[in-house]
């Protein structure tokens, strides 16, 4: 029979999104946290129509427009000469093509909509400063019919599904920082997302509207890398930064010299593997395939993860569901990761594959380039 609660393990974007979507169809959650508040890291995030509409099906996407960026374009730029190698339209183009907005936005701004949401919800209870261990919950999940784990790339539910992805170093570090808008430099677009390419390195920077920033994220090729963020980049970490962008155009070389209160984060990711055990535990959103941030679909997966996840348990056996779900997703995840994986190629593409790269883009009108986007940001989750 359908399950009628559920025990959710993070309270993140995947185990707050999970919670609203259960409680969608009636059924109780208990979520915890294992951190005794709730902080976030990081600074932006870019919600595509795949994500916003499910957003929008659990009353959250009317707190967010008022407060987000509607971007007119996504514009792809060449980190060396600053020439627009081809743009992909947003904007009002975006809710008409795909039936749902593309927003950025502090990461924090969906975090507390969810949360507040969460707390509002009589199905959903939050408990933080409490962890459920991969041996015995400390919580009281006794009575739980589902354990979920949205606990993310370094989960501990993972123990509990032989067969779990294992997470690894991707072999990339992002460097995450805001500046204030009015301290902004002029290649920043105020009204678009812009990613500057280059050779083993590129740059994506938008304004963040409600806190008046803009976010910066440089992406760079290196080796290894500890298990966590870092507040601060080392000195080897800075020179490596700054040597990743020594021959790009003046500006940007500059500006990143005179960047302050950078982030560190060393990029993991969750691949292949088992997501649920068959009987009573599942992993989600990251915890079960944490993916580098090349397509920006991190935060979607995981938000589609969860709608999905909670439409299936409601209407299956659980056995039954989490079989259906992991058949249903898996192949969408790996065609996403698919995706990540040429962006990455051709962003950072180097000598003639770069020139080739920036030919067949030249060639490309921006509605082409959104039609090779319609599978992912056209995509509509099962109800």
């Amino acid at each position: 029979m359908p399950i009628e609660r559920a025990a959710i393990v993070g309270a993140g974007i995947a185990g707050l999104t999970t919670a609203l979507s259960l409680a969608k169809h009636g059924i109780r959650s208990e979520i915890f946290e294992q951190a005794p508040v709730m902080t976030e890291v990081g600074a932006g995030l870019q919600i595509s129509p795949n994500a916003s509409l499910v957003l929008d099906q659990l009353g959250i996407l009317e707190h967010l427009t008022p407060l987000w960026l509607e971007p007119e374009a996504i514009h792809l730029v060449s980190g060396l000469s600053l020439r627009r190698l081809a743009s992909v339209p947003s904007g009002h183009f975006a809710r008409d093509r795909w039936g749902s907005p593309y927003g950025v936005l502090h990461r924090a701004t969906l975090q507390a909509a969810l949360l507040k949401a969460v707390r509002q919800n009589e199905h959903c209870t939050l408990h933080f400063g409490t962890k459920i261990g991969d041996q015995s919950p400390d919580g009281d999940t006794a009575k739980t019919d589902l354990l979920i784990g949205a606990d993310g790339v370094w989960s501990t539910v993972r123990n509990r599904v032989p067969g779990a992805p294992t997470a690894r170093f991707s072999g990339n570090i992002a460097f995450r920082f805001t500046v204030a808008a009015d301290a902004a430099p002029d290649f920043a677009d105020r009204s678009c997302v812009s990613a500057f390419l280059g050779p083993s390195a590129h740059l994506v920077c938008y304004p963040l509207r409600e806190t008046q920033d803009f976010n910066m994220v440089a992406i760079v090729a290196g080796n290894g890398a500890p298990h966590e963020w870092i507040k601060r980049p080392s000195e080897n970490q800075s020179r490596h930064l700054l040597s990743a962008f020594s021959k790009w155009n003046k500006p940007i070389s500059r500006f990143l010299e005179h960047a302050t209160n950078i982030s560190v984060w060393p990029l993991y990711e969750a691949v292949g593997g088992t997501w649920q055990n068959g009987r009573d535990t599942v992993l989600i959103g990251d915890a079960a395939h944490a993916m580098m941030p090349f397509a920006a679909q991190g935060a979607a997966m995981a938000i589609e993860d969860a709608y999905e996840l909670a439409a299936l348990v409601a209407k299956q056996p659980v056995h039954d569901a989490l079989l259906m779900f992991e058949a249903q997703r898996m192949p969408r995840i790996n065609r996403v990761r698919q995706r990540g994986a040429f962006n990455q190629f051709a962003y950072h593409a180097r000598g003639p594959i770069r020139l080739g790269r920036n030919l067949v883009l030249a060639m490309k009108p921006p509605r082409s380039l959104a039609t090779d986007l319609d599978w992912i940001y056209g995509y509509r989750v099962r109800d």
